[in-house]
């Protein structure tokens, strides 16, 4: 679990990032972002969420980190999705800027919870 953890970091971040930037550019273009985007960002979500399920999974077991801060980004992380789903009315108004500075928030969460780790 240890290694699907460490590897799938790189996913859950690099999509975010992506899609992220992705619906940064639909909201400068001043474009309707579509189907496509809507799918997009709902796998970078699962991204980062199956990245915090084996998180706790690992915690559960007993691995911890080298220090509290990646556990505190992880905890951040699930309660920025947690306003997003809350406040999701207000995201869709404009949702390729909303959703694209979450993702992109989001992103830099899981970086600083991995530079934590050592």
């Amino acid at each position: 679990m240890l290694s699907f953890h460490q590897s799938w970091f790189w996913v859950a971040v690099v999509v975010n990032g992506l899609v992220g930037l992705w619906g940064l550019g639909f909201a400068v273009a001043r474009r309707d972002p579509g189907r496509s985007f809507l799918w997009a960002r709902g796998v970078a979500i699962t991204a980062m969420l199956v990245q915090i399920g084996a998180g706790l999974v690992l915690w559960q077991q007993g691995r911890r980190p080298g220090n509290g801060f990646h556990v505190f980004y992880g905890i951040v992380i699930v309660f920025t999705f947690t306003f997003a789903y809350i406040y999701r009315p207000q995201l869709e108004k404009r949702p390729a800027l909303g959703y694209g500075l979450l993702l992109l928030f989001v992103m830099g969460l899981g970086l600083r919870a991995w530079a934590n780790v050592f």
